[in-house]
């Protein structure tokens, strides 16, 4: 064996050698820490013996004194609630005395009761006795009396109640006086203040509108081609109208008569149309004629819905706007109901706002309250029923109806906005030239109402003034005192509203003036 060999097998001799010792060493390391470890184990395990002992400890001292803490808190709620208990015991009792008082009380009153109830029995049967023998002695009386006066007890009773019927009267006219005079002093001053604010804020620059009925030509020789050969240019004009042309005398001017104020319009514009083409035949006629009803039916819905859009109502019917344009052409005592119908909507509107009360409401009722006069031409009645008819059959409201329906006073009003539309019509009419009438109308007007006025028993004068708007009375003083002077007053108020029809109102005024004269000799 060579060395080398014996080299290697040394070398692995030392190399297991060395493993041995190496493993041996390791393990009695690993030895070493468990048993380290155990100790810790160990010692740590008693460390939490004695903690969970001392935790424990504590806790049971900490329990012994939250049940110390619990019975001293029960000991003073029992000691409060047996005080309480004894209060209210004390209070029951009180009050056990003093009902046994109220009781006893009581009982002396149904007592004394008693007594007194035998008493007034006792002294209703005295007054009975006496008040048999009073009528007894009234009876001889009025007996007597009878004999002496030669009158009987019942013409007597007549005679009485004339007499306390003419007191009653007398005492009425008084007090009503009364009434009205406090009733004017709160309210007038109220009332001039809303009105006059209306009216200052709305200022209307329309007076009058007549309705045209009159078409001007450039030369007589016009009225031969509107008459046409043998008359057939007027008659188709007049049958595609429904209008009456009047030819007269008057030099470069024909009158349309009819009485549908919307026909009327047409008529004039599609004449004037004719005049200024010259192609005057019948064919041109026609066809004009319904190209100027096509543009008068767009013009009427527009103004329709100008107004309504004007005054910011809304859910009206379409053809309920439509009739309202129709009041464009459409007048009254030379006033276009169209504007008047947007004035009392706006007078009532403002007034509306000044009361607080419904301002919608007012402006409906004051642009539709005389929707009757657009069609009061073609339906038989007045326009105030014609008017309530439509809105009814267009579905408005039983308030807007009645604004209609009460704007003259025909019936009562149902709520504060047709007072207001009322107030707002008058307003409108009574403006200082918004409205005319003939010379003859006028002059009948003011012997109609001084005829009124001299009508009354103890009047001695009449005057109507301020162009028929006032009726000033000067009565006899001997024959009438101030109570029967506001009583006639009012008396021919109401018989000028029955009997007259005018524009606006009316005021009446009576004038009573007591002389007194003596001579000193």
């Amino acid at each position: 064996m060579s060395n080398t060999v014996i080299y290697i097998l040394i070398a692995v001799a030392v190399l297991i050698a060395s493993s041995i010792v190496f493993v041996s060493i390791y393990r009695i390391n690993l030895k070493s820490e468990r048993d380290a470890t155990k100790r810790e184990h160990e010692r740590l395990l008693e460390d939490a013996r004695r903690e969970v002992e001392s935790i424990k400890k504590e806790a049971d001292i900490a329990a012994k004194d939250l049940a110390y803490q619990a019975k001293i808190e029960a000991e003073k709620e029992i000691r409060e609630r047996t005080r309480e208990l004894n209060q209210l015991d004390k209070r029951l009792r009180v009050k056990e005395e003093q009902q046994e008082k109220k009781i006893d009380q009581i009982d002396k009153r149904d007592h004394e009761l008693n007594r007194k109830e035998r008493e007034f029995n006792t002294r209703e049967r005295s007054l009975v006795e006496k008040e048999n023998h009073y009528a007894q002695l009234i009876r001889e009386e009025t007996q007597v009396l009878e004999r002496l006066s030669a009158t009987t007890s019942e013409e007597a009773k007549k005679e009485l109640l004339r007499r306390v019927e003419e007191e009653a009267k007398f005492d009425a006219a008084k007090l009503a006086k009364k009434i009205e005079d406090e009733a004017r002093e709160s309210a007038e001053k109220k009332s001039k203040e809303i009105i006059s604010f209306a009216v200052q804020r709305y200022a209307s620059d329309y007076v009058v509108d007549a309705t045209v009925s009159a078409v001007s030509l450039p030369n007589d020789e016009m009225k031969g081609r509107i008459i046409g050969r043998e008359g057939r240019n007027i008659r188709t004009f007049e049958a595609a109208t429904g209008v009456d042309i009047i030819i007269d005398d008057t030099p470069e001017l024909v009158t349309l008569s009819a009485h549908d104020p919307v026909r009327r319009e047409i008529a004039r514009i599609a004449l004037e149309r004719l005049v200024n083409d010259g192609r005057i035949h019948p064919a041109r006629i026609e066809e004009l004629v319904e190209k100027v009803k096509k543009e008068i039916d767009i013009t009427i819905r527009e103004e329709g819905e100008k107004a309504v859009f004007d005054l910011g109502i809304s859910g009206i019917h379409p053809e309920l706007i439509k009739t309202i344009g129709r009041l464009k052409y459409r007048s009254s005592y030379g006033q276009n109901i169209l504007q008047h119908s947007k004035e009392v909507a706006y007078l009532a509107g403002m007034m509306a706002g000044e009361l607080g009360v419904d301002i919608k409401l007012a402006k409906r009722g004051g642009l539709l309250h005389d929707i009757g006069k657009a069609v009061d031409h073609e339906i038989e009645g007045s326009h105030q029923e014609i008017g309530a008819a439509l809105a009814k059959k267009y579905a408005e409201t039983d308030k807007v109806i009645n604004t209609i329906q009460a704007h003259h006073g025909e019936i009562d009003f149902t709520c504060v906005e047709s007072a207001l539309v009322a107030a707002g019509d008058a307003l409108s009419a009574a403006r200082p030239g918004v409205r005319r009438e003939s010379i003859e109308n006028y002059l009948k007007r003011l012997e109609k109402l001084e005829e009124l006025a001299m009508s009354f028993n103890g009047v001695e004068k009449c005057y109507a003034i301020q162009a028929g708007r006032e009726i000033r009375i000067i009565v006899k003083p001997d024959d009438m005192d101030d109570t029967m002077c506001a009583v006639v007053s009012k008396e021919l108020a109401r018989k000028i509203e029955a009997e007259m029809t005018y524009p606006g109102q009316i005021k009446v005024t009576v004038i009573r003036e007591a002389r007194y004269v003596d001579y000193a000799k």
